[in-house]
């Protein structure tokens, strides 16, 4: 359980440039990345994508439910395409864990809880979409899907909403955008890190049920605002465990992150300086009216339609 700040997360989200990605601060820019998400949530950035085909009728979701769960599903009264975390997590709870099956159902229901609660959250916290359940019928496989990079394209896209002039709310991980900007922000955190446990992998836990000092629970926008305004570096590393490398090799890639119909774009070329590289120009921001951006966009557009292409696909 993490808790987060509203007053922080109005200052990020008004700071939030949707054509680049990128927060925007008097530093430089800054963004969540491919990197964050492994160190953060644990998750595999490298891998197949978290898509498929999805159906909105009941007679899928009772199928998929059935051939997972075993038991006939309960649906939202809004939407016959969202199940009840109540109902999955009773599943979970009265599995035996005798047999190797009962094992694989009481974890298949444990991750499904963790898509819907954690990575791919929305204002409705009790119920998750049934488009993840045919992710889950291959227990073999499930360690394969890019989880990290479907979880950050919805970050950006929920950055994005909550970026506009009318929304009152944002959705998605939250968890995530928060415990990045304590790691990668230390002056603005709710307490040291040296006092917390060591960072390992997944850093998030290290954040859980963690005290805030009475100073910081007072701060306001405007505190915050000028807290990061006058911070002098905004970025801060961390040591790499050794079996996560394996994981990076495309941590920095410029590329679509794809989760079934979100696409958004990888900026990492924007943030070299989080990587430990010089930062140069955008193409962008020198070659006048040429953006290489939309093309980039079309480009992700055309493969996703063809099917031809995404991250971690090849």
């Amino acid at each position: 359980m993490i808790r987060g700040s509203y007053p922080l997360l109005a200052v990020l989200v008004e700071r939030w440039r949707p054509k680049t990605h990128t927060f925007v601060l008097s530093v430089g820019e800054v963004t969540v990345t491919l990197e964050d998400v492994a160190h953060i949530f644990g998750l595999p950035i490298d891998g197949e994508p978290v898509s498929g085909w999805t159906d909105s009728s009941s007679d899928f979701v009772q199928s998929q439910s059935m051939a997972i769960f075993e038991r006939e599903p309960v649906l939202s009264r809004n939407s016959k395409s969202y199940i009840k975390f109540g109902w999955v997590r009773c599943i979970r709870d009265e599995e035996p864990l005798d047999t190797e099956e009962s094992i694989r159902r009481y974890v298949r229901c444990q991750i499904f809880c963790m898509l819907g609660s954690t990575l791919f959250t929305d204002k409705s916290t009790a119920y998750a979409h049934a488009m993840y359940l045919p992710l889950l019928r291959n227990f073999e496989q499930i360690h394969t899907y890019s989880w990290g990079t479907a979880c950050l394209a919805h970050l950006y896209r929920a950055l994005y909403c909550a970026s506009r002039y009318d929304t009152k709310e944002m959705d998605d991980p939250l968890n995530l955008l928060f415990v990045w900007t304590w790691e990668r922000m230390p002056c603005i955190s709710p307490v040291s890190r040296h006092i917390l446990s060591p960072a390992e992998i997944p850093v998030a836990m290290r954040w859980s049920h963690s005290d805030r000092s009475t100073t910081w629970l007072e701060k306001t926008v405007v505190t915050f605002r000028h807290d990061i305004d006058y911070m002098q570096e905004p970025y801060e590393g961390m040591i790499i465990p050794g079996d996560l490398h394996g994981h990076l090799d495309v941590y920095d890639i410029v590329a679509p992150l794809l989760s079934f119909e979100c696409i958004e774009w990888h900026p990492a070329d924007r943030v070299m300086r989080q990587f430990g590289f010089a930062q140069h120009p955008s193409p962008c921001e020198y070659q006048g009216t040429f953006h290489w951006t939309s093309i980039a966009w079309r480009f992700a557009e055309c493969s996703f339609m063809t099917g031809q292409f995404c991250l971690g696909s090849g």
